[in-house]
């Protein structure tokens, strides 16, 4: 996924965690803003709590990859925040690709 895709700053990132709506399942929280843009924006964030910096790496690739294959059903006018909760470091890739689709269907991230 480009750069471009990517919520980076430290500002948009508070923005989206102050203002947005929070949905959750077991294995990851969810925080969306709605924002006027020609493509959405993902950010990642996996705690300490997940493990070494390998294992939250790993898990940022896992999640940055399912996105990437959800992205033509993702909503082009958001802003959002994925949040690994500790379990997803022992789950395969299904299980997180169908775990974000829950999630994001619960959110509703996804187009009509």
């Amino acid at each position: 996924m480009r750069k471009a895709y990517r919520v980076k700053s430290e500002a948009d990132f508070g923005r989206v965690f102050h203002q947005g709506k929070s949905t959750a399942n077991r294995q990851f929280v969810v925080y969306t803003i709605d924002k006027e843009q020609a493509h959405f924006r993902l950010g990642i964030s996996v705690g300490k709590k997940i493990g070494n910096a390998v294992t939250r790496n790993y898990v940022k690739r896992r999640i940055r990859q399912s996105v990437y294959e959800l992205r033509d059903s993702i909503r082009p006018n958001q802003d959002f925040i994925v949040i690994a909760r500790k379990p997803t470091a022992q789950i395969s890739m299904a299980e997180i690709k169908k775990s974000l689709e829950h999630v994001f269907n619960l959110a509703g991230i996804f187009k009509s």
